[in-house]
């Protein structure tokens, strides 16, 4: 699908349960009808009275388009249509706060496994940050599983490129990429 990124239908993708919702959308499993690859559907309404597509979506795109790592979400494809946009996303199992809700009260997390899932978010950051990419929104949701034990960063709808010296941001975001860069 990258090869031809832009260029898709969704004529060619079977829409499966929602997986999720979230302000801008829901997020669907799908499979390519041809390739039969499982893929992620995020669906973003186009509201006609507004003014186009929401700037979360374009930002999460561009930086998306950006970003190639092994601990970062993989964006496919985009579709727009005449009121959507869709978002197509390599298909990841759980999110960290399913995944860790999922668990017996009394059962805890090996610690090799939180180890892996920190040194995992660690590399993401890190790389994130190497590009002049702030998140700004980690969180459980936001951190995608798959079945072996691999851990990627998705969401990029809040994240921002930054340049040095850093412009001016809220505290709460101050406090964020302080606390992800040392």
């Amino acid at each position: 699908m990258v090869e031809n990124f832009g260029n898709s239908d969704m004529d060619i993708f079977e829409k499966h349960e929602n997986i999720g919702s979230g302000t801008y959308g829901d997020v669907f499993k799908g499979i390519h009808t041809q390739t039969k690859e499982v893929i992620a559907i995020k669906k973003i309404k186009i509201e006609l009275e507004s003014e186009g597509i929401p700037s979360t979506a374009l930002r999460e795109i561009s930086i998306l388009r950006e970003l190639k790592h092994p601990n970062i979400v993989e964006l496919k494809d985009v579709v727009c249509t005449e009121n959507k946009l869709f978002l197509l996303f390599e298909y990841l199992e759980i999110d960290l706060r399913k995944y860790l809700t999922s668990l017996n009260q009394d059962e805890y997390l090996d610690s090799d496994l939180i180890k892996s899932f920190l040194y995992q978010i660690l590399e993401g950051v890190a790389y994130c940050h190497s590009k002049k990419i702030l998140h700004r929104d980690l969180k459980p949701q936001n951190l995608l599983l798959d079945q072996t034990g691999r851990l990627k960063i998705a969401d990029f709808g809040l994240a921002r490129a930054f340049s040095i010296p850093i412009r001016p941001y809220t505290k709460e975001v101050c406090k964020i990429f302080f606390i992800s860069v040392f």
